[in-house]
């Protein structure tokens, strides 16, 4: 059973990384947001901007641009999984003997590599601009770590989106609150410049943790208790998401 549940998904997934390998401005599309609003930031608002941090601001910033990164490209997950539902593929699937769960999991993991792929053209991007880092390897595999998480929790919130959207537009408009977000946290500035309401709510939501756990992994220093509160944040998220996907897709094909 499990080898048919992982050969199905395999199919899936490559039918959908397919489909992105033909029309490669989905990932371009992705990357082009971030990479502006670095250059924006760096450039523009950079030398105004005071973090305290003893390093470029492009690093300080850089985690942050990360997870928009991540939060842009899961929108594209939401939209091709309405496509599908419109299109009448999941129909045609349930006629075939295929798992049920590998028609989620393919879009899931396609999510997965095409936002990895996303993240590592942002990083490029960030290097030819002066990004340096002294972090290991083990840190820099830490760092993958946390974003491939961090993508896994919020494409099943896509799934949700994707399964109960009436329209194209509704399919990807979920993601704006999560592109803002960071905005919403120390990913561009200290909490502690922030007014108090403010403050507290960038202190106190999930993404403030995870870019101080980045931050602190591609300068080498250690991360603290931050670590564990970005951890249980996704693990959390990706553990409810999850639950509420399969329901919404079983209430879909019942």
């Amino acid at each position: 059973m499990t080898t048919h549940v992982l050969g199905d998904t395999a199919a899936l997934t490559g039918r959908s990384l397919r489909h992105i390998l033909r029309s490669p401005d989905t990932i371009i599309t992705t990357a082009v947001t971030p990479v502006a609003l670095m250059l924006l930031f760096v450039y523009v608002f950079g030398g105004a901007i005071r973090t305290g941090a003893g390093t470029s601001y492009l690093e300080y910033l850089l985690p942050g641009i990360l997870l928009i990164t991540v939060a842009s490209g899961i929108a594209y997950t939401a939209y091709r999984l309405f496509l599908d539902m419109q299109g009448g593929i999941f129909e045609r699937f349930q006629s075939m003997p295929i798992a049920r769960s590998s028609v989620l999991w393919a879009h899931v993991l396609t999510s997965l590599v095409a936002n990895l792929v996303s993240v590592a053209v942002v990083v490029g991007v960030a290097l030819l601009m002066g990004f340096r880092t002294g972090a290991s390897p083990l840190a820099w595999l830490a760092v993958a770590g946390i974003l491939i998480l961090f993508t896994l929790a919020l494409t099943w919130i896509a799934v949700i989106a994707g399964l109960s959207a009436k329209t194209v537009d509704g399919a990807s408009a979920f993601s704006y609150p999560l592109i803002f977000l960071p905005f919403l946290s120390s990913a561009f500035a200290p909490t502690e410049s922030m007014p108090g309401p403010v403050a507290w709510f960038a202190e106190h939501q999930p993404v403030t943790s995870i870019v101080d756990t980045i931050r602190a992994l591609f300068a080498g220093e250690p991360v603290g208790g931050e670590i564990w509160i970005a951890l249980a944040w996704m693990v959390g998220i990706l553990v409810v998401a999850y639950g509420a996907a399969v329901l919404v897709y079983r209430r879909r094909i019942s």
